[in-house]
């Protein structure tokens, strides 16, 4: 090997060598903002609360009255037979002149669909 080439392989040996001895991480720095922050919470401590912080703002529980057990009829075969005994009572009949007041309601909801399906008229521009 020529000189000039031994020169040069031994310039990058050490280069080489030198940069992993350097760390190419930053410097680390204290948190100036944090260390007060949690020496600030380790400090704290909050005001102890009495035991009657709560009145006034909170209603006393009453529990409510419990539901009364249903009453079963004492006669219950003569309830039944007296029900059975009804004649159901049916819808009233359409009379004729609230036909007619459907018959009106059908036709305006006719009408009304007819416009909304009616093309929208043209806007004459200036």
């Amino acid at each position: 090997m020529s000189f000039v080439a031994r020169q040069a392989l031994s310039v990058t040996r050490t280069a080489s060598r030198s940069s992993r001895l350097l760390s190419s991480s930053s410097v680390l720095r204290k948190d100036f903002v944090q260390d007060m922050y949690l020496k600030e919470l380790k400090v704290y401590k909050p005001a102890p609360k009495a035991a009657n912080d709560h009145v006034g703002s909170v209603k006393e529980f009453s529990a409510p009255a419990p539901p009364q057990v249903p009453a079963l009829p004492t006669d219950l075969a003569s309830e039944l037979a007296r029900y059975d005994a009804t004649e159901p009572v049916s819808a009233p009949s359409v009379t004729s002149a609230e036909g007619g007041h459907a018959t009106s309601e059908a036709t305006e909801a006719d009408a009304f669909l007819s416009f909304l399906e009616a093309d929208v008229p043209k806007e004459v521009h200036h």
